[in-house]
């Protein structure tokens, strides 16, 4: 085992170990939430992930997404995280798709074998075709519900999103699932915490997205090696 997994060989085995290493998430949205399920799950061994988005990093983002410095702005997100990912861990293999997914486009993240998608995207289009999609062909998912406007990480939890209460996402997409007649569990992070009152901007601070991502993250591992 190499030295910079060996203490978490230590807690979880070397079986474990290897049962991650083989396994492919897709992470969609690599922003605040997504950017630190990405670096989670590298440093937790895993060796094949697939990284979307086509953004740029900007100065505001700084307050929050782990690959947003003032040496990285005005890069591309997808390829500043890879250079990350290989930093940390040279074997993993990275795709990325440098695309805006919308209803039209969403299929070809599906060409993939995929163990796991994280959703971590803004758009709640795309999160209802990708989430209705990876359902229906039992892809395992969890979905990223809102996070702005929030600064309580310990309000965050990985629940049924038919358990969720007073978050705006959550409520138009169970009623979408309803509408579609998709009775298959979902889970989302979810915070019970009640957004601040917005402006024009979503307000935004490190510790709910981070934390968040840590525990998508902590989630697909868990169900990894259960």
């Amino acid at each position: 085992m190499n030295d910079k997994f060996a203490r978490f060989n230590l807690l979880i085995g070397e079986q474990n170990i290897q049962k991650i290493k083989g396994k492919t998430v897709l992470v969609l949205g690599i922003g605040g939430v997504g950017g630190y399920v990405v670096e989670s799950l590298v440093r937790s061994t895993i060796e094949n992930i697939i990284i979307v988005d086509n953004d740029i990093i900007d100065s505001t983002n700084i307050n929050r997404q782990i690959i947003a410095l003032e040496s990285t702005i005005g890069k591309k997100k997808v390829d500043i995280l890879e250079k990350r990912i290989k930093d940390i861990n040279p074997k993993c293999n990275v795709i990325k798709i440098d695309k805006f997914i919308d209803e039209k486009n969403y299929l070809e993240l599906f060409q993939y074998k995929i163990d796991y998608l994280a959703d971590c995207c803004d758009s709640i289009k795309t999160k209802k075709q990708v989430i209705k999609y990876a359902l229906e062909q039992d892809i395992k998912i969890i979905s990223s519900m809102g996070i702005g406007n929030r600064m309580d990480p310990t309000k965050l939890e990985i629940i049924n999103i038919k358990k969720t209460s007073g978050d705006p996402i959550a409520r138009i997409l169970r009623k979408f699932l309803k509408d579609e007649n998709i009775n298959k569990k979902l889970n989302v992070l979810y915070s019970s915490e009640i957004p601040k009152k917005k402006e024009k901007e979503i307000a935004t601070s490190i510790f709910t997205p981070a934390i968040g991502g840590l525990l998508i993250a902590n989630h697909i591992i868990q169900e990894f090696i259960k």
